[in-house]
């Protein structure tokens, strides 16, 4: 593998990671085994620090990718709580105010889910990095600021119901790039007359790239680490 040259991988995301963090350790790691000072790594679709799964990380010249993989559908296994909100819509802040859920039943669940389906506009979460005035969202949020945020036209190709015991409701969503499952958790607790939150997100797929196909962070560091050491030793033989 030519990391300098350029490669293309997939990582899963650990729980509570930036995506940040994730490219960071990547970066530091491939530096330090190499001994080269500087080294581009990118990775095209961000996940919050609360959700995991499919990363795709680029080096070298094919960092040039990134754009075509960010355009790619993503699916998702999204958990939601319902009855109780949060400032970030996910576990990240915690609980800001509760609301009535004995009127949700499956049948109403059926009834609403599918209106999501298709073009909807969503206005991104206040925790978010949408740039406002050339500041991130999430910066005026943190400071106690209030700012408006534009909603955005995208795309749910599918939504499905895996499980549903109140107050925890599951679907599997496959979307558009720039879709805020946090945002969607959001719209949908309204729909119901209620609130709601993710508990739970992972990235299942970006286009072809399945998490099965991920490497866990910890092995690829130690494959990248033997894979380059026996290359060096190759050489010098």
């Amino acid at each position: 593998m030519n990391f300098v040259e350029g490669e293309v991988f997939y990582i899963a995301k650990p729980l509570k990671w930036t995506s940040f963090n994730l490219v960071s350790k990547v970066r530091w790691k491939l530096q330090k085994t190499l001994k080269i000072k500087k080294l581009k790594v990118g990775h095209a679709g961000t996940l919050d620090p609360m959700a995991t799964g499919v990363m795709i990380i680029c080096t070298g010249k094919s960092t040039k990718l990134i754009e075509s993989f960010q355009y790619q559908t993503k699916e998702y296994i999204a958990t939601l709580e319902l009855g109780a909100t949060t400032p970030s819509f996910d576990l990240e802040l915690p609980v800001d105010a509760t609301y009535p859920t004995e009127q949700i039943t499956r049948k109403l669940v059926d009834e609403i889910i599918p209106r999501f389906v298709g073009e909807i506009w969503q206005v991104p979460p206040v925790y978010s990095a949408v740039k406002v005035d050339g500041k991130r969202a999430y910066d005026y949020a943190r400071e106690g600021q209030e700012v408006e945020l534009k909603p955005k036209l995208l795309v749910i190709d599918e939504i499905e119901v895996l499980d549903f015991k109140l107050p925890v409701l599951k679907i599997r969503v496959v979307c558009s790039k720039g879709t805020y499952i946090r945002a969607l958790a959001r719209d949908i607790g309204l729909a119901l007359g209620s609130g709601a939150h993710l508990i739970g997100l992972e990235r299942t797929r970006i286009g072809e790239v399945k998490l099965e196909d991920c490497w866990q962070i910890d092995k690829l560091v130690d494959y990248v680490e033997h894979e380059i050491l026996n290359t060096q030793l190759l050489e010098i033989n």
